[in-house]
């Protein structure tokens, strides 16, 4: 699958809507995805795990087992990217999703063309990470003291010392490393994470930062190795990996 063309992509749905499932199967069918569907929780994750899908669109509520212990169960195994679908509009239920591993949540009701291209953009967001990996111009390994990212191998050490980070989380350490010592705004991630322009209110970046800054053991309150800037954005620190 490359950047610019994901057509066969393969997409796992779990929905327990049999109504919405079947709508979202057909219309990315069309697509050119292959799309394989399950309706109950309980199974969800081992099915995922042994399908090895490019996506998850993961509904939060569901029988048997709920999509934040799906997500935590795909976690433990894997780092495939997790699109959460929710009819719940509470900042804080979209916050935990983010927080047990999910890449990306969008609200119901959503239509067809709307989750196409947040699967889209999510897709092309992994693909563009891997293919910068074997890149010319992308360095191999970013390296400040103890932290090491290595893109080729989709993997960040922090003192010899491998981290699990999602693909928004390692691509969110990515870009503000790439521009150490320099604000980037939330503005500029949000376009480059989720594919629009930063509302004011949207509090993904905030969410991925505050998670980055606990696996890189950087302190929450006071933080010294990604700061923020306020009114202005995120700041990675150079010299603060020793």
């Amino acid at each position: 699958m490359s950047v610019d063309n994901i057509d066969g992509a393969k997409l796992f749905l779990v929905e327990d809507d049999q109504g919405l499932a079947s709508l979202v199967k057909e219309y990315f069918e069309m697509h050119g995805f292959h799309v394989t569907v399950e309706h109950h929780g309980e199974q969800a994750a081992q099915k995922i795990l042994a399908a090895k899908p490019d996506i998850v669109v993961l509904d939060l509520m569901l029988p048997g087992k709920n999509g934040l212990d799906i997500c935590r169960e795909l976690r433990n195994h894997s780092q495939i990217p997790v699109l959460m679908l929710t009819a719940l509009t509470d900042d804080v239920d979209q916050i935990v999703g983010l927080e047990v591993g999910a890449d990306d949540y969008i609200c119901k009701p959503v239509q067809p063309r709307l989750l196409l291209a947040r699967v889209k953009a999510i897709l092309r967001r992994f693909s563009a990470n891997d293919a910068g990996a074997h890149s010319k111009n992308t360095q191999e390994i970013i390296q400040f003291g103890q932290l090491a990212i290595n893109n080729s191998r989709q993997l960040v050490e922090l003192a010899g010392q491998p981290l699990e980070l999602t693909t928004s989380e390692l691509a969110l350490l990515t870009l503000l490393a790439e521009k150490a010592g320099q604000i980037v705004s939330r503005d500029e991630l949000t376009n480059a994470l989720r594919g629009f322009a930063y509302d004011g209110l949207d509090r993904t970046v905030d969410t991925l930062v505050s998670r980055l800054r606990k696996k890189l053991g950087d302190d929450g309150n006071h933080p010294q190795k990604i700061k923020t800037v306020w009114k202005k954005g995120y700041l990675f620190v150079a010299d603060a990996w020793e």
